[in-house]
C-alpha cells in the first residue's frame, strides 16, 4: 500500500474519517493529481509540483490541509485560511468531519490549480 494512503488508514477517528473525505474531494476534484508521501505525511502533486499537504495533529486536535500556492489565493478566503506565522503556506483546518464546507475546499483546490506552475512566492 501506498505510505500516503497507509497514513490516512492508520489515524485514529475522527482524524481518519476528515482524511479520507479530503482524499476524495480532492481526487475528484483534481483527477491528475498524485498522491505521494513526503515529509512523512500525504502531499498531493501535479506535473511533479506540489498542491496542497494533509496532515492530522493530534497534539493540536484538528486535520490540516496547506497550500504551497496560497499567496494568489483570492482575499475572499482570508476569513477560511489559518497562516500562524507561516511565510508561505496557509491551510484550512478541520477539528470534525462536519467543518469541511465543501465548497469552499473545492473553491481553493480550483484557484490553486490555476497557480500550479507558478513559484510559491508571488
Amino acid at each position: 500500500m501506498n505510505p500516503a494512503a497507509q497514513y490516512i488508514i492508520n489515524q485514529p477517528e475522527p482524524y481518519r474519517s476528515i482524511l479520507m473525505h479530503l482524499q476524495a474531494v480532492i481526487e475528484h476534484t483534481l483527477p491528475e493529481a498524485v498522491l505521494q508521501y513526503k515529509w512523512r505525511i500525504p502531499c498531493y502533486y501535479i506535473n511533479k509540483k506540489p498542491i496542497c499537504y494533509l496532515n492530522a495533529s493530534q497534539k493540536k486536535e484538528f486535520v490540516d490541509v496547506g497550500f504551497w500556492h496560497s499567496a494568489y489565493l483570492s482575499k475572499k478566503y482570508d476569513a477560511y485560511l489559518v497562516s500562524e506565522n507561516r511565510k508561505l503556506v496557509k491551510s484550512l483546518r478541520y477539528k470534525a468531519l462536519e467543518d469541511v464546507k465543501d465548497a469552499v475546499f473545492i473553491a481553493i483546490l480550483q484557484e490553486v490549480y490555476m497557480h500550479k506552475e507558478k513559484s510559491f512566492y508571488k
